[in-house]
């Protein structure tokens, strides 16, 4: 029976962070199945997830966790059980925001999405400079999962009236295939 892993993995940005971590999961017989990593303001942070035989699991999981004497920090979640495969109809979305950089800007989004009961599967942001020196502006790009019982009409009327106060463009778009 094979086990799955659901990490953390965050340290100092330098050469080999990836090759450390993919060692260990190689080492103990693990596949690795999906990743997501970025360096960030100096510090390299990823989330993955790797599947390893039932009977190596404790030896992985102690093998990745003595990564920390080289500066990773890292937490290991086993994934849940068969619930996590169970489909559940809906459909997936694109939200892309854009407008002047300040604070609260996710919170009134992601308030949108919680009341809702839209999850976030990816998201992504970033600071630019605007063009023609206007300042600083605020992206950000999530694939949300639109649960079938919710009504896009009420959600996408939200997202325009946070839209207007918050003064930013705010696209609620059907994920292409």
């Amino acid at each position: 029976m094979l086990a799955t892993l659901v990490m953390t993995v965050i340290g100092a940005d330098r050469p080999g962070l990836v090759q450390m971590v993919a060692a260990r999961v190689a080492d103990y017989g693990g596949n690795w199945l999906e990743s997501r990593m970025s360096h960030l303001g100096g510090q390299f942070a990823g989330i993955l997830r790797v599947e390893v035989a039932g009977e190596r699991r404790d030896e992985l999981v102690n093998a990745l966790r003595a990564l920390e004497v080289d500066g990773l920090a890292i937490i290991i979640h086993a994934e849940a059980g068969s619930a996590a495969g169970e489909a559940v109809p809906g459909s997936l979305a694109t939200v892309e925001l854009v407008g002047n950089d300040r604070p609260g800007l996710l919170r009134a989004v992601s308030g949108v999405f919680a009341a809702h009961r839209v999850n976030v599967e990816e998201l992504a942001s970033e600071r630019v400079s605007a063009p023609m020196g206007g300042g600083v502006l605020f992206q950000a790009r999530a694939t949300v999962f639109v649960p079938a019982g919710v009504n896009l009409a009420s959600l996408r009327s939200d997202f325009e009236k946070i839209a207007a106060d918050l003064m930013v463009d705010l696209k609620l778009l059907p994920k292409e295939s």
